[in-house]
């Protein structure tokens, strides 16, 4: 195993199994290493309409140097089947390596502040609650900055992180390491790989992204930002048939 200390970790995330991580496949799948659980999870809505909560659905066997599909063609998802190799969709990584935070907008609060990095939205919409995130974290009481702590915990691919102002310290907790295969239903779509527990992720090229306690990647094959998630799957209507 490679030095742990070799790995960039986001600030406030933990890296809580470092015998699982995801190996991204030149033009092929995602390979995982270690046994993480893997399911599928619907985003549900509340009462207003708005993504709120997940569901979670299906389990599926997951072993070490399990193969997971990127390119949104095999005929066995969630599992590659080859199919890659066959169809024509460009699978070339072009993510950067550098921290999220540095390309992060920050909006303060009285209590709280936002960082929030928009290249890596993966449109679960979670944000959209209450008067949205990017309000509510700049509104006096305890109850607006509830609410904008859940919503950036519940977003899928990390891009909102909470602060606590005083500290300076993001506010967050370490979580398992697991895998979920996300169904927006609002949406009528698909959605990525999310993976939560600050599960290191490894280019093509052995260099390893920065660790983050919630990822989400690419299984649709249209992201413009491979490996991770960029909402493509919703212009797309991606659908994996589980």
């Amino acid at each position: 195993m490679a030095d742990q200390s070799d790995f960039a970790i986001q600030p406030g995330s933990t890296q809580s199994d470092p015998t699982v991580s995801i190996e991204v496949i030149k033009d092929g799948p995602y390979r995982v290493r270690g046994t993480p659980p893997l399911h599928l999870e619907t985003i549900v809505p509340n009462a207003e309409g708005r993504s709120w909560d997940y569901q979670q659905g299906k389990a599926f066997a997951v072993k070490d140097g399990t193969s997971l599909c990127r390119c949104g063609h095999s005929r066995n998802k969630p599992y590659c089947d080859g199919t890659h190799a066959k169809v024509a969709v460009d699978l070339t990584e072009t993510a950067s390596f550098e921290p999220m935070l540095n390309g992060a907008e920050e909006i303060d609060g009285p209590g709280h502040s936002l960082t929030d990095n928009e290249k890596y939205c993966a449109f679960a919409r979670f944000c959209d609650n209450g008067e949205r995130i990017w309000n509510e974290v700049q509104m006096e009481g305890d109850e607006h900055s509830e609410l904008a702590i859940y919503m950036a915990h519940h977003c899928p691919a990390g891009r909102l992180i909470i602060w606590d102002q005083e500290s300076r310290a993001p506010v967050e907790e370490a979580e398992p390491a697991a895998l979920s295969l996300i169904e927006d239903q609002a949406l009528g779509c698909s959605g990525p790989l999310a993976l939560r527990g600050g599960i290191r992720v490894q280019s093509a090229n052995g260099q390893s992204y920065e660790i983050r306690n919630r990822q989400a990647l690419c299984r649709c094959g249209a992201s413009s930002n491979k490996p991770f998630c960029d909402g493509s799957h919703a212009s797309i209507k991606f659908q994996d048939g589980l």
